[in-house]
């Protein structure tokens, strides 16, 4: 997308401003008469951003206004990430030949008002910081000279912990509070994300005392967006396609393994199924760049089982800390395109979905066969077994190591009394039931066991729309992908479609080799 001249720009919020200055007074005397009511039961108009909206997109209900009737249980396909909700970053579109983040948005005045005056008002009321008003003069006064306003430090603090306590996916919110919040606005270099990035995973393992920290950098601006990152998280393991279609390491991490490549990653020879990848990031105008990861910055915990010793022979490991950085947090209208975060682990997201799942490392099958249980008939509940067995190997590793990490039984009750907090405080907790209830042991869980409402509200985290490999229909330009299937051609672009199932990577290694060049 290409914004307009600046001063163009300029005039059209001075009008804005000026049209929606009366507006803004009357929304700020409604919203804190409903103060009594419970902030969070309010919702702001939908995404500033020419998208499908939140509430449609993603088949969520909005919060429920007051003398409204809540849905009882939301859809099951809702959550907290529009994916169709783009950031204004998408302009960051200087990847390698070959690479786009595809997205085309714009700004919305009006909203960014509105969502700025319900933010600061909110901001107000629930830290008791007296009338808005001048505050919101402030902030009118910058969106009608920038297009844009700047947090104080307190508001976004607030901001970064509330998007945390709003995000109906996450179990954990019991804590919210307690999220340490690193400010580095003022970094919009590339190489300045990457360093920081890693102070900020240093800050967070504190040496296996999980805790949890947001890193927020620079904002989008019209005319100015703010840095990306482009790894989903900033530990993650590499998944290299084999030459005959299997995948050694983390299939989930294919793509952004093929970009790693394209500028000038190698993990070295041989290669092995826990390669860490370096960070991608990019600023505005410039191509993505790669930055390798210093050895202390993983902290990484080797799988090892209290009662079988060939546990230790499968060779599993992951990292101590998961930290999101595909997400942007929207505060009151402006969004931080790169603001990583993190929690710490449940064992079941790890045994029961990294290590489990069949479209990642699938090791259910193999530790079956080590346990002697026979994988011919479902039945036999080998897979079951298989998975208990892991998950007990992951919560007794990460304790041996003296890594934070919590069981799906615990943190199911300490949900639940997030949620009586949340209503003693005159909110309703949004919470999407298929992300709460954990994949293992489900019903034997209390938060099995009830109903819950899932809305939008913000501040959020939202995910950006995700990397796509593209090809020009010239043959000459970029060299094509043997794997590619499903081909559409617009406007003299092919995009690549999702391939289908790989082969199980439990045994990778066993069925071929890397490709040498994973673009052939």
């Amino acid at each position: 997308m290409q914004c307009g001249h600046q001063g163009e720009h300029n005039q059209d919020v001075t009008v804005a401003g000026a049209r929606l200055g009366l507006m803004i007074s009357a929304s700020t005397r409604s919203y804190i008469g409903e103060a009594s009511v419970g902030l969070n039961q309010r919702r702001g108009p939908d995404s500033r951003w020419r998208s499908a909206k939140r509430g449609e997109a993603d088949g969520r209900v909005p919060a429920p206004r007051p003398g409204e009737e809540p849905s009882t249980f939301g859809s099951f396909q809702a959550c907290p990430v529009a994916a169709d909700v783009r950031s204004f970053s998408t302009e960051l579109e200087v990847l390698p030949t070959g690479w786009s983040l595809m997205a085309d948005e714009s700004f919305d005045l009006e909203h960014l008002l509105v969502s700025a005056e319900q933010f600061i008002t909110q901001f107000h009321v629930e830290n008791r910081a007296g009338p808005p008003d001048s505050r919101l003069e402030q902030v009118r006064r910058q969106i009608a000279e920038t297009g844009t306003y700047w947090h104080t430090p307190a508001e976004l603090a607030f901001g970064a912990r509330v998007a945390w306590r709003n995000s109906s996916r996450c179990i954990g919110r019991l804590y919210w509070r307690s999220l340490r919040v690193r400010d580095r606005r003022e970094v919009t270099s590339a190489r300045g994300v990457a360093a920081e990035s890693v102070t900020h995973l240093r800050e967070a393992t504190n040496g296996g005392r999980i805790r949890p920290v947001i890193t927020v950098f620079a904002p989008d601006a019209p005319g100015r967006p703010g840095p990306r990152i482009l790894n989903s998280q900033l530990l993650q393991y590499a998944g290299y396609e084999t030459s005959d279609g299997a995948v050694i390491g983390d299939p989930v991490n294919v793509n952004v393994t093929r970009l790693a490549h394209d500028l000038g990653w190698s993990a070295g020879w041989p290669v092995s199924r826990f390669d860490l990848l370096p960070l991608l990031v990019q600023e505005a105008g410039e191509l993505a760049t790669m930055h390798e990861l210093p050895d202390d910055a993983a902290l990484e915990v080797m799988i090892r089982h209290p009662e079988y010793g060939w546990f230790a022979d499968l060779g599993l490991r992951w990292y101590a800390v998961p930290v999101i950085s595909d997400m942007y947090l929207d505060i009151g209208g402006v969004r931080y395109p790169a603001a990583p975060f993190n929690g710490w682990y449940m064992c079941t997201e790890i045994g029961s979905r990294d290590l489990g799942d069949a479209g990642r490392y699938d090791q259910l099958p193999v530790i079956a066969r080590r346990m002697g249980l026979s994988t011919a008939s479902h039945r036999s509940l080998w897979k079951d077994k298989a998975m208990t067995e892991l998950n007990v190997a992951v919560l007794h590793s990460y304790t041996a190591a003296e890594v934070t990490i919590a069981d799906h039984h615990t943190e199911s009750a300490r949900f639940l009394q997030h949620i009586a907090r949340e209503e003693r405080h005159g909110r309703t907790c949004p919470a999407d039931w298929t992300w709460i209830v954990p994949p293992t042991a489900s019903s034997a869980t209390p938060v099995f066991h009830r109903y819950y409402q899932d809305f939008d509200q913000s501040p959020n985290f939202y995910r950006h729309p995700p990397l796509a490999r593209v090809r020009p229909t010239d043959p000459h330009a970029v060299t094509e992908l043997a794997s590619m299937t499903d081909d559409h051609t617009d406007d003299g672009v092919i995009i690549e479609e999702p391939a289908a199932a790989a082969p199980s990577p439990a045994d990778a290694p066993a069925v071929g080799q890397p490709c040498a060049h994973f673009l052939e």
